[in-house]
């Protein structure tokens, strides 16, 4: 064996956390088993820390990270922040935002990420965004696995040409098709939009993650022709619907309705909390609305759901540093899921579930998946959500990637270990 990581709580989908080692041998778990004795080129004590797959950032905008001190968003607004990147869209260079995305990609690895879904902004001629991300896709490659998602963010028939631009951004390959269809101009070019997306995607043999639903609005009602085209076409599984927050605006018997379509054609969810909860939800006094999609009864009716962080300090949110475990604490919280089981749930939101969002092969803790592994300083999913603790080692294709100590806390001089609980 290559590894072997002894004394392991190990985490791997929705089965119980137990006490194992694991063995690795070349880029795959090779044994997930107590007291593996075989030698090993290294053999790492866990300490009863909880291993599991790493934490998957499914949205991310890596084209615009870091750019928040350039042209602060005074009010906080979606509007301002969508002025101020149209601004920046002019004057930025391509080696500046390889920079920033690299340095925001090196965060998420450090705090435990090991794949990472990016959208790319495709509405400038010179298609920056997609050939800077393509250009870093290849260079983080030794240290996460990237997927690019071709987003329209300006919209594909908001202006003319704009279908054509799409299409040559396609051509470029990206691993997603995205798309943006309530920021079309009528609810008849959202629907167009949408059917120009799942038309695409079918010829490319590609995933769709489009940007759904994300205003207040509760006549937003572009999740449903998502979920009708996604069972029409038999794409069960490979479509995503990001945002959704007008889901929170809906009547009850018509989001219910939804749920049933949703879970019918198999599509995806992903919750964007940091930017919904900031950006929505502006105009109310009180009560204010959370302006979040419904997390908890979307995961109650088997659909499956994802959280994603969405912005790290740009135009739209000017806090974040990639911290996929502050992500999902804040959804635990925002939808009340406070209950052991659904607080495991949000653990998993972040790691398998995404992992079945993004369509990854051969993900989690067991024999034969690929030697891609977090470890954190905590003993139950649950702690790491209460914790915040400390990824200690994050292995990519069995390959240590990223290693961070954890804080020594002493009150009188006496240790104090915040894992214990009681």
């Amino acid at each position: 064996m290559d590894i072997i990581l002894k004394n392991a709580l190990v985490a791997h989908e929705d089965q119980p956390v137990r006490a194992a080692d694991i063995a690795i041998e070349g880029e795959r778990i090779a044994a997930v088993e107590p007291g593996i004795t075989a030698e090993a080129g290294e053999t790492i004590d866990c300490g009863g820390r909880l291993v599991s797959g790493p934490l998957i950032d499914p949205h991310v905008h890596l084209d615009a990270v870091l750019t928040a001190n350039l042209e602060p968003n005074v009010s906080g607004t979606l509007h301002e922040g969508i002025a101020n990147w149209a601004k920046q869209k002019k004057i930025r260079d391509l080696e500046s935002v390889k920079a920033r995305a690299r340095q925001a990609i090196d965060w998420e690895i450090a705090q435990g990420a090991g794949f990472i879904r990016t959208h790319a902004d495709t509405s400038d001629e010179g298609q920056l965004s997609m050939r800077a991300l393509l250009e870093v896709k290849d260079e983080v490659s030794d240290r996460v696995d990237l997927q690019i998602v071709a987003f329209p963010q300006d919209g594909i028939h908001s202006h003319p040409g704009g279908p054509e631009l799409f299409v040559r951004a396609l051509d470029m390959g990206p691993d997603v098709i995205g798309g943006i269809p309530h920021n079309e101009a009528t609810r008849e070019a959202g629907v167009a939009s949408l059917k120009l997306i799942f038309d695409e995607a079918e010829k490319r043999g590609l995933l769709i993650d489009a940007h759904c639903d994300e205003v207040d609005d509760p006549n937003s009602r572009f999740t449903e022709v998502m979920a009708h085209e996604t069972y029409y076409r038999g794409m069960q599984g490979r479509v995503t619907a990001s945002h959704c927050a007008a889901m929170h605006s809906y009547a009850n018997a018509y989001a219910f309705r939804l749920f049933g379509w949703l879970e019918r054609g198999g599509l995806n969810v992903i919750a964007n909390p940091f930017d919904n909860l900031i950006l929505l939800a502006r105009e109310d006094t009180y009560p204010k609305r959370r302006a979040m999609t419904r997390v908890k009864e979307l995961w109650q009716a088997g659909i499956t759901v994802g959280i994603g962080h969405d912005s790290i300090m740009d135009p739209w949110y000017p806090l974040g540093r990639g911290d996929m475990v502050q992500a999902a604490s804040l959804t635990l919280h925002v939808c009340q899921m406070s209950g052991m089981a659904e607080i495991d749930a949000c653990f998993d939101m972040v790691t398998w579930k995404n992992a079945e969002i993004l369509a990854l092969e051969d993900y989690g803790v067991a024999p034969g998946c690929r030697a891609d592994l977090a470890v954190f300083d905590a003993a139950s999913k649950a702690d790491v959500l209460r914790i915040n603790p400390a990824c200690t080692h994050v292995f990519k294709r069995g390959k240590l990637v990223a290693a961070t100590t954890p804080a020594s806390r002493t009150v009188m001089g006496q240790s104090v270990d915040l894992t214990l609980g009681n």
